[in-house]
């Protein structure tokens, strides 16, 4: 999606001081890891490891996983354009909405693409149509915020052994709710997990993901994984950031809690059709007027910035999605709706 995505501030010439289009949290201090990277530096003048196998090792030493069972990529975006061109041609099924790196990769590559906008009940014998040899799903899904149930998800891989299942956790971090871990999902023949360390640290720049699986999948996607992906500096910060964290880490449930205020907040405006959401951004129907008119307004009158959602599969003109941030931003975001709904 090279248009139309989230996190589009250089569109505008008013500055934007509070950003709620893209669902990476920046208020993340990562002053240890830019002088880490200062220090490190030199290291540009020379080629990276051709494949990442030195961060690898060590996520799998923290997944408790064999170092095969890790493919670091360059961004959860690399990784999914990797897993669509490495089973070229297969029959992809795409839970919906959600984000549409998936359906553009698997077209580039020859896929045959259907979506879905439900998954099979027990009544339904959890059976997927029969057709369908992959299943995409974004867990936390982006842009709904909603999560499928882990127990609910090992029964449906288990009932479609012939289906090769493509979850993406790179919000993972952003949710209490339970879901799979890399140890976990491994165990299974036919399941790919995607991370995002991008996400976690918000360093969306360096792009920086993982793949955890079986090691015969990504043995597979290896054979067609580009030599140096993953560049010197990128590597450097994964190590890094596995071995000190960063400061004062984000408090996920209090996060979670404002998440909750920003949403009633918002509700009592009315005209607004808020969907539910298990993590720390949500989708919002707008009962009148259009989401790219809201968000002209917010950002030329307010320096806010929103994702207009009108491009996301099943969705239309009038959705918009936003992450929480902090109580005052998310107040005044409240408050310039407000305004907008009163003109």
């Amino acid at each position: 999606m090279i248009e139309g995505h989230g996190d589009d501030s250089y569109k505008y010439n008013r500055p934007i001081t509070s950003n709620f289009s893209s669902n990476v949290y920046s208020k993340v201090d990562l002053s240890d890891l830019k002088a880490h990277l200062c220090a490190r530096i030199e290291g540009i003048g020379n080629y990276p490891e051709p494949e990442p196998y030195t961060l690898e090792a060590r996520l799998a030493c923290r997944h408790r996983l064999p170092a095969d069972a890790v493919c670091v990529t360059n961004g959860a975006t690399e990784a999914i354009y990797l897993i669509a061109q490495t089973f070229r041609g297969t029959n992809t099924a795409i839970l919906q909405p959600t984000f549409s790196e998936y359906a553009d990769a698997c077209r580039i590559h020859g896929h045959r693409v259907t979506s879905l906008y439900q998954l099979p009940s027990e009544k339904e014998g959890f059976l997927l149509p029969k057709e369908v040899r992959m299943l995409w799903l974004c867990n936390p899904n982006n842009p709904t915020g909603t999560v499928v149930d882990k127990a609910y998800l090992t029964e449906l891989i288990k009932h479609n052994s012939q289906v090769c299942f493509i979850i993406d956790q790179s919000y993972e971090y952003f949710t209490l709710c339970s879901l799979f871990s890399p140890a976990q999902a491994a165990e299974f023949p036919n399941v790919l997990l995607l991370h995002s360390m991008t996400k976690r640290y918000a360093v969306p720049g360096l792009r920086l993901g993982y793949i955890t699986g079986d090691g015969g999948l990504l043995k597979r996607l290896r054979s067609h994984r580009m030599p140096w992906s993953v560049n010197q500096l990128a590597i450097e910060a994964g190590l890094h950031l596995l071995e000190h964290d960063v400061p004062n880490p984000l408090d996920v449930p209090a996060y979670l809690q404002e998440t909750a205020r920003l949403r009633t907040a918002l509700e009592s405006l009315g005209g607004l059709e808020i969907w539910a959401t298990e993590t720390h951004f949500m989708l919002i129907r707008l009962r009148f007027g259009k989401a790219s008119a809201l968000k002209e307004y917010l950002a030329g009158e307010h320096g806010i910035l929103i994702r207009d959602a009108s491009n996301f599969d099943g969705l239309d003109e009038h959705f918009f999605r936003i992450a929480t941030q902090t109580s005052e931003e998310n107040d005044r975001l409240v408050e310039a709706i407000k305004q907008w709904m009163m003109i």
